[in-house]
């Protein structure tokens, strides 16, 4: 197999990982103001959860576009961190078993795209004029 034309894809594949963890990240906050997907129990929103859903929705809606991917990524990231250290690492040790595997997840992921940008399928690669390129 030549890896090299595998290789060749790796920025529109970006972009696809981008897109699929935004859209994910995005259903919590959509979750949290609109209970969509419907949830079992609708959250209850109050303070920090009010601003963890703005986060969450207007974070999502600009990385999925790849809109100022990399400040964005960057907060998203942080974002992350501090939701892990606050809600389930108090809870136990182990990421599996206080249930903050997704939070980690999200924050190496977010990690990366701030190291990475985008993508070529986003509009920060469109503005820049290099966007929508394939091998």
């Amino acid at each position: 197999m030549n890896f090299d034309k595998i290789s060749a894809w790796a920025p529109e594949w970006l972009s696809v990982v981008r897109i699929m963890s935004a859209l994910l990240f995005l259903e919590h906050g959509t979750q949290k103001f609109f209970n969509f997907p419907p949830a079992p129990e609708p959250m209850q929103l109050s303070g920090p959860f009010v601003i963890q859903g703005l986060i969450e929705v207007i974070g999502g809606v600009l990385l999925a576009l790849g809109l100022f991917t990399r400040p964005v990524a960057f907060i998203l990231s942080g974002n992350m961190a501090v939701a892990y250290f606050m809600a389930h690492a108090p809870q136990n040790f182990f990421p599996v078993v206080n249930q903050g595997d997704a939070a980690i997840l999200y924050c190496f992921i977010f990690l990366y795209f701030f190291f990475a940008g985008g993508g070529a399928w986003s509009v920060d690669a469109a503005r820049r004029g290099t966007g929508l390129a394939t091998p």
